[in-house]
């Protein structure tokens, strides 16, 4: 009896932990994203005028709804392990970002392991499922610049010609510097029986932790981004010109991140909101490639990055068996840093987002009763 009555006590101390937690996110959303939007109305003669200040404090803005909700996992003792290469030295340089995909809290993972890698956040492009442009954050990414992409091989050939276009438009318009995109083309829990048969068929590597990833959108992007020199391989400059009036260097890096969750039980959206699980600490490794390094023609990048998932394989099979990656090339041991967030700042932050909600609730309040 004293054992259920212990349990039925713990229940519900999670749900009424989880209600709490709802509640908080749904006031914080409906404060946040309508004075993001605002504020980016307020400032469209800005934009006109001088589009690089305009896109530089909407990046500033988009990091903080960003460290908002960093702070909804980092609260419920959701952090992050960092491995691998640090990352920190090329924030302000650009780069292509190519990541491991379970599931929707991935997403959350990079938002929070990236807070405290320069600029790299703000000046950041995320290519995600169409399906996101539906959720509470889907009008701030729209606003961004972000690209929503159709899965399925009805769209494939379509949603490629609309990346390209998306890119010409406002990569460097917006001046991003990074772009992040999920190579696998879906969740591992729904691709993973698809790309194991595919393996078998063409004799490729058998992988559980991850899938064989698509080549189409990564390679409109090496293409869109990068100089192409004869050799097939990139270049160091694109020939577009950035504020100054420079030419740009173009990419420069491929940042390879893999995920692991402890026990390959991965975190969604929904764990993020009602924190329902015991704090967890996911884990990150970074391994950063010249992008001089990086083929661009069809059958070499194939190879190039068939071989970038079947390292993830190994690493992910080294952490489920040991709990750690494996350390990198001459290196003896293996080395990992904590991600820490500054409390001060992510309570910095949700002050201004609820003052700025309180703030344009009043101004459109008194706007409503002086015109009716």
């Amino acid at each position: 009896m004293a054992q259920l009555l212990d349990g039925a006590g713990k229940l519900g101390w999670v749900l009424l932990k989880s209600v709490i937690r709802f509640l908080f996110m749904l006031c914080n959303n409906c404060v946040a994203i309508p004075s993001y939007c605002l504020y980016l109305l307020l400032l469209q003669p800005l934009r006109i005028w001088d589009s690089p200040t305009f896109w530089y404090i909407e990046g500033v803005m988009f990091k903080w709804m960003l460290a908002m909700v960093s702070s909804w996992g980092w609260i419920a003792g959701y952090t992050v392990t960092e491995w691998g290469d640090d990352v920190r030295p090329i924030s302000e340089e650009e780069a292509m970002v190519i990541v491991n995909h379970q599931s929707t809290g991935d997403v959350c993972t990079l938002m929070m392991c990236l807070q405290d890698k320069g600029m790299a956040l703000q000046k950041m492009m995320w290519l995600m499922d169409h399906v996101f442009k539906y959720t509470n954050f889907g009008l701030v990414s729209l606003i961004h610049g972000d690209f929503f992409i159709r899965q399925g091989k009805a769209y494939r050939d379509k949603q490629l010609v609309y990346l390209k276009d998306h890119l010409e438009k406002y990569y460097h318009n917006r001046d991003r510097k990074w772009i992040v995109l999920f190579p696998e083309g879906g969740f591992l829990r729904k691709r993973r029986e698809t790309s194991q048969l595919f393996a078998k068929k063409h004799s490729l590597p058998h992988l559980n932790h991850v899938t064989l990833p698509r080549l189409g959108a990564t390679q409109v992007i090496l293409k869109t981004l990068c100089a192409q020199q004869e050799n097939g391989s990139v270049g160091s400059e694109t020939g577009t010109l950035n504020k100054t009036g420079n030419k740009r260097k173009g990419l420069q890096w491929v940042v390879d991140v893999t995920i692991a969750y402890p026990k390959a039980r991965p975190m969604d959206i929904q764990t993020w909101i009602f924190g329902y699980r015991p704090p967890t600490i996911t884990h990150v490794h970074y391994r950063m490639y010249p992008i001089k390094e990086v083929p661009v023609e069809a059958e070499a990048l194939t190879d190039w990055l068939y071989q970038r998932f079947v390292e993830k394989e190994e690493l992910l099979n080294h952490f489920y068996a040991k709990g750690s990656f494996p350390p990198q090339d001459g290196q003896k041991e293996v080395a990992s840093r904590p991600m820490i967030l500054d409390p001060v700042w992510l309570c910095f932050v949700q002050s201004i987002a609820f003052a700025s909600g309180y703030a344009w609730y009043s101004v459109l309040q008194y706007l409503y009763c002086c015109l009716f």
